[in-house]
């Protein structure tokens, strides 16, 4: 408040000092009332006002993109939002090797030359259809430099040396896709991880007719999914059908050997426990892929006997837990891996390319991405690679067992009973669900949906294409 307050009354001062020169010397002279107000104002004074001048720039723009879809949505992180304001005391300045862009918050950035080249942005260099990389990078001289570097009013303009190219770069683009630093995180969607009592009461739900009927029901539909790692959908239709045409409002059904979108009873049509009337315990589905089903949908219709309650529980919730009471035993489970199958049916023995670990983290952030877990399609663990079998066989024991005794724990689980027309999705690399034993006929349906489907329906309905567009 003292900086701003100091800023604008320099601002007055400087006003003042120009109406007084204005009086005294000839409105048509103007570069004398420039050197006049030039000499009398100090530097400090000048620097002050126009700080003023692009704190207050920087503020209604940060303003308006308050109020666009990006902030808007249930879930989406906020500190996406671009600061794209350069900063108008220095200038923006390049050598043989690379750009230099600097920021009005105190930051330079600085671009290699041969990679704004190749990721120049204009139609003759990059699709404005397709989106897709136009120029030949492989004829870009490895020690390409500008032949000028103008900072316009929205953009970089670079002429290049070699062969008079122009290329423009907008500045939330350049802020966006810093490397050097990195200035901003990586489009992000807030989660809320849970236990029994915070979702007990009131758990997210969206209306059929809703998520039906606009996209942006769909947006608050996915928004909740990602914020909590599931969503309940009321009064669907009772029928195949209709749910198939819910699970399409986000993507395809993922086809996998149980088939696309599923409608099944305990009759064993598929070799595999969640074809029974059998309890299962909480695991997440496909741990037996080489890319595990990125969401679950379930809609039970019909059941005409007892039991075959359905579980669920938050594994990255569970995971914290875990290290925050057992770190070694978080280590252990995000470093060994474990070989699953799925080999019930005569015409099936599926594994995976590679094998993982039960927790699976960003290579580049480290954060937690995936849980892959499901005691019951673990393969035999004969190949200890990179470790001491001595070691790592009874680490492993131990970690799964606490792991376990985590997930078992009646404050993790959140119990209820699927009922018809109140379908269920769920993210399958984050939580985990299972069932209690039944009997009498129970008939679901429901689909896979692949991950990369759903988080770029995600993006689109809760920022819009031109905004997303500006991540890639």
């Amino acid at each position: 408040m003292r900086r701003f307050l100091k800023s604008l009354s320099n601002l007055r001062k400087a006003r003042q000092i120009l109406r007084s020169a204005q009086n005294s010397v000839n409105h048509n002279n103007v570069d004398a009332n420039n050197r006049l107000l030039r000499n009398t104002l100090d530097r400090p004074s000048l620097r002050s006002i126009y700080s003023w001048q692009s704190t207050l720039r920087a503020h209604r723009a940060s303003t308006d993109r308050r109020n666009n879809t990006l902030t808007r949505n249930l879930g989406v992180n906020a500190n996406v939002v671009p600061r794209t304001v350069i900063s108008p005391h220095h200038q923006v300045s390049f050598d043989n090797k690379k750009v230099y862009i600097p920021w009005d918050e105190g930051i330079t950035s600085s671009f290699h030359n041969i990679w704004l080249r190749d990721s120049c942005q204009c139609s003759s260099c990059f699709h404005p259809v397709t989106k897709q990389r136009l120029v030949d990078t492989f004829s870009i001289p490895t020690y390409i430099r500008p032949e000028s570097a103008e900072a316009l009013d929205t953009a970089l303009k670079i002429t290049w040396a070699n062969d008079g190219h122009e290329s423009f770069y907008p500045w939330d683009w350049l802020h966006l896709h810093s490397y050097q630093p990195v200035l901003e995180k990586h489009l992000s969607f807030r989660r809320v991880l849970w236990g029994c009592q915070d979702v007990q009461e009131n758990p997210p739900v969206v209306e059929f007719s809703s998520v039906m009927g606009s996209d942006t029901g769909v947006a608050e539909w996915t928004s909740k999914i990602k914020l909590y790692g599931f969503c309940f959908v009321d009064n669907v239709p009772v029928n195949p059908d209709e749910t198939e045409k819910l699970v399409n409002r986000i993507s395809f059904a993922r086809q996998t050997h149980y088939g696309g979108f599923w409608d099944f009873t305990s009759d064993l049509a598929s070799n595999d426990t969640a074809y029974t009337d059998m309890a299962l315990g909480l695991h997440t589905d496909g741990t037996y892929f080489t890319e595990p089903p990125g969401l679950q949908m379930l809609h039970l219709l019909h059941h005409n006997g007892s039991g075959g309650e359905s579980v669920l529980a938050d594994g990255f919730k569970a995971a914290r837990l875990l290290r925050e009471e057992a770190p070694e035993h978080y280590k252990t489970l995000s470093r060994i891996r474990i070989p699953a199958h799925s080999a019930g049916n005569e015409d099936v023995c599926i594994r995976p390319a590679s094998t993982s670990p039960i927790l699976n983290h960003d290579d580049v952030t480290g954060a937690l991405i995936q849980v892959r877990w499901n005691n019951d399609d673990r393969s035999t663990m004969d190949r200890w690679q990179g470790g001491d079998p001595d070691v790592d066989v009874i680490s492993f024991y131990e970690a799964i067992r606490k792991w376990y005794e985590i997930i078992s724990r009646p404050e993790a689980q959140y119990w209820f009973k699927l009922q018809p027309g109140r379908a269920l999705i769920f993210d399958n690399w984050r939580i985990m669900h299972g069932r209690s034993a039944f009997d009498g006929e129970r008939r679901l349906c429901g689909a896979y949906i692949n991950m990369d489907d759903f988080d770029s329906r995600l993006r689109l309905a809760n920022m819009g294409r031109e905004a997303a567009l500006k991540y890639i």
